[in-house]
């Protein structure tokens, strides 16, 4: 029986051990699937999430059926578990492991009775996603996104220290994407500049039409030519981890309603709000429209980011 979805989120689910600048560790689920599918059903939309773990770890999976979202579990002998190690007050100065990994993820792996609108690859590694899976989705007719993480972070043999490194096949990826995910780090390794603008405008003319960065400042589109930017309006970063997921995650749910302004305006919002609190997004719409009429009124959006 065929089933219908707006978005699916393919990837690893994972633990995370978060080692904050004089903090104390914890570890909790996460993956870039959990926090964009959790944000995609709350906001309304039809969600899958096609994860690849350990069967045995398959009750961290529940907070996104409590919301809605439909789970296919692609069986591994690990669970992914990843370490984040903040070692300055400046929280985009981040030390990454990956000490397990479930492994990469096979087109055949995708459910054929799947039918999806959007399918967007979520990683938080190189270990996740190939050429063959963004082709085979390309295939099946879906509107493919890609977050670049999955594939600027390669996981080195020992220990699993994350090493950023620039991405032979960029081009080709992008020209295959409908829209594709970045921060500032991965545009940088990508196109040789931090100008937001710049990198956004390079990536777009190897063949993508709709492109995402993220900052600590706030989020940049460009789409068809134009450039559009969004401050965040946070009041702290105890909820960084997830920061970039999740605005995509909103980005892409709204998009497929909205024009590009407000789908980023309300990203903005919906990731001030996460931002605020450690985990998943756990709000409301009422909460986003509540912080888009405080914080993220006209005044506050610019066509152009502010350096």
């Amino acid at each position: 029986m065929t089933k219908n979805y707006d978005i699916t989120f393919v990837g690893h689910m994972c633990f995370d051990e978060i080692k904050p600048f004089q903090g104390k560790s914890h570890v909790a689920p996460g993956s870039a699937v959990l926090c964009g599918a959790m944000v995609a059903a709350r906001v309304g939309k039809k969600v899958a999430a096609v994860v690849k773990m350990s069967k045995k770890d398959e009750n961290i999976l529940q907070p996104m059926k409590d919301v809605g979202v439909d789970t296919y579990l692609v069986p591994s002998e690990v669970t992914t578990f990843a370490t984040v190690t903040h070692e300055s007050a400046n929280v985009d100065e981040r030390k990454l492991a990956v000490v397990k990994s479930a492994g990469l993820i096979s087109i055949n792996d995708f459910p054929p009775t799947l039918k999806t609108t959007c399918a967007h690859l979520a990683g938080i590694s190189d270990t996740e996603f190939d050429m063959a899976l963004m082709k085979g989705l390309k295939a099946r007719g879906f509107s493919v996104s890609l977050d670049m993480q999955s594939f600027v972070r390669h996981r080195t043999p020992n220990g699993g220290e994350i090493q950023f490194r620039d991405v032979p096949d960029k081009k080709e990826m992008a020209a295959m994407m409908d829209k594709l995910k970045l921060d500032i780090v991965e545009a940088k390794i990508l196109t040789g500049t931090d100008d937001l603008e710049k990198a956004a405008t390079i990536v777009e003319s190897w063949g993508c039409p709709e492109v995402v960065i993220t900052h600590a400042h706030g989020v940049l589109a460009r789409v068809n030519g134009q450039t559009y930017y969004e401050k965040f309006s946070n009041s702290n970063v105890s909820g960084r981890t997830g920061r970039g997921d999740t605005t995509f995650a909103a980005y892409l749910s709204w998009r497929l309603d909205h024009d590009v302004l407000t789908s980023l305006k309300f990203a903005a919002a919906l990731v001030s709000i996460k931002m605020e609190t450690p985990g998943p997004f756990q709000g409301t719409l009422a909460d986003v429209a509540r912080r888009l009429t405080e914080k993220h009124s006209s005044e506050n959006l610019f066509l152009q980011p502010q350096r």
